[in-house]
């Protein structure tokens, strides 16, 4: 096997291992505050075991301090929604939302990065209309707030992983990774008490729950996060992105075959998925940039990994 073909199922393992994470959500008994913020201590403590991280740390200048701090902050708000859909809704209409992430990138990007604004990336956003308006009918009206929760997590998705486009080179990915989750969860837990929907973050997870935080943690954030580290070396932009994109369509089986969801969803809503996804892989054909490789910090940190 080569270098090449095997980091291509190393990815697409990286991506399998990310579809869980919508399953593991619902799952999860916590409340959504909770779930967050002990998987950002979680995966922040198991950094700060790795030298290099604290290396980094040390080295970092403070105006980068406060400039990873808050795009770790958009990271918690950004799983907190992602939890929050799932908990409102189920494991495959958060996925779908954030594959939203894609129509948002093209007009915030421009205005976070500088890059110029292509005017022909806006018809990917009126694209994907109709499919949200089939996701919109094809479920129950009791999740109909979790479709709302879930288009602002991938928002979010799409502010934060802009933020760490412009910023992510001037430090280690680790330390980026490590420093975002830790006082992005610190900042989410003193915010708590102006978002009471979403539960407390002083919940102690039971038997299970914890056995379930700790795959969550290391198995389908930690590990996946390595393992693409290495792959990206091997792979090209374009097999790169493509493996990410795909992960909304894995999170969907997983829940299908997992979680049974699709005795709870109608035709419809799944006519609208396939209707989102075409337009996330229209998307790089629309686009006159040449196909960037994911960047290793989104990779770190997002749920959606569609951020071309």
């Amino acid at each position: 096997m080569t270098p090449t073909t095997k980091a291509y199922w190393q990815m697409h393992f990286c991506v399998l291992l990310w579809g869980f994470t919508a399953i593991l959500g619902k799952v999860i008994t916590l409340p959504a505050m909770a779930l967050v913020v002990w998987r950002m201590a979680l995966v922040a403590a198991a950094l700060l075991l790795v030298p290099r991280v604290w290396r980094g740390l040390a080295a970092l200048p403070p105006r980068l301090w406060l400039i990873y701090t808050g795009i770790g902050t958009l990271v918690a708000l950004h799983w907190l929604t992602f939890y929050g859909a799932i908990k409102l809704a189920n494991a495959s209409v958060a996925v779908t939302c954030i594959a939203l992430a894609t129509v948002f990138v093209p007009m915030v990007e421009p205005w976070i990065t500088g890059r110029k604004f292509e005017p022909r990336e806006l018809l990917l956003g009126v694209a994907v209309v109709p499919g949200v308006a089939l996701v919109v009918g094809g479920v129950p009206d009791d999740m109909h707030l979790g479709i709302v929760v879930g288009t602002i997590s991938a928002v979010l998705v799409a502010l934060f992983g802009s933020l760490n486009k412009r910023f992510v080179e001037r430090a280690d990915p680790l330390t980026v990774t490590g420093l975002e989750l830790g006082a992005g969860g610190l900042v989410l837990a003193l915010l708590t008490p102006l978002l009471p929907w979403f539960g407390s973050p002083l919940v102690i997870p039971g038997g299970m729950d914890m056995l379930w935080l700790l795959v969550l943690a290391i198995v389908c954030t930690l590990l996946p996060f390595a393992l693409s580290l290495v792959a990206l070396r091997y792979l090209s932009a374009f097999s790169a992105q493509l493996a990410v994109n795909l992960e909304p369509i894995y999170a969907i089986l997983l829940a299908i075959v997992l979680l049974g969801e699709q005795h709870e969803l109608g035709g419809m809503f799944y006519a609208g998925v396939a209707v989102i996804l075409l337009g996330v892989f229209v998307h790089p054909l629309l686009s006159r940039q040449p196909l960037p490789m994911p960047e290793p910090a989104n990779l770190g940190t997002a749920e959606g990994k569609v951020l071309d």
